[in-house]
């Protein structure tokens, strides 16, 4: 296999992983978002984002325990989707520079 076609493979892998991250991230960012604004949670959407962000969160949504809801999602759905932004670029940087 030629070096391009390494640094092309590689390149287009850290691509990937860096989309996916940013996918993960905004699904997160989308369900706080939901969440401030009170969107209806009967609606199939928001019961779409609300499962997904609960699923990659599930972790860290309840790690904190502040007296007001709001400052719990924020901080536990915030806290994955910086998370995923910092893993997903900082392999997506190795990638590319292997």
């Amino acid at each position: 296999m030629s070096h391009s076609r390494t640094i092309r493979g590689t390149n287009q892998a850290a691509t990937i992983v860096t989309v996916v991250a940013d996918i993960l991230a905004a699904v997160l960012g989308l369900w706080i978002l939901m969440y401030l604004l009170d969107a209806n949670r009967a609606n199939d959407l928001v019961g779409f984002i609300h499962g997904a962000a609960r699923w990659l969160a599930g972790w860290s949504h309840d790690l904190f325990t502040f007296d007001d809801a709001w400052a719990r999602v924020v901080a536990g759905y915030g806290l994955a989707a910086v998370v995923y932004l910092v893993v997903g670029h900082a392999l997506a940087d190795r990638l590319r520079r292997y």
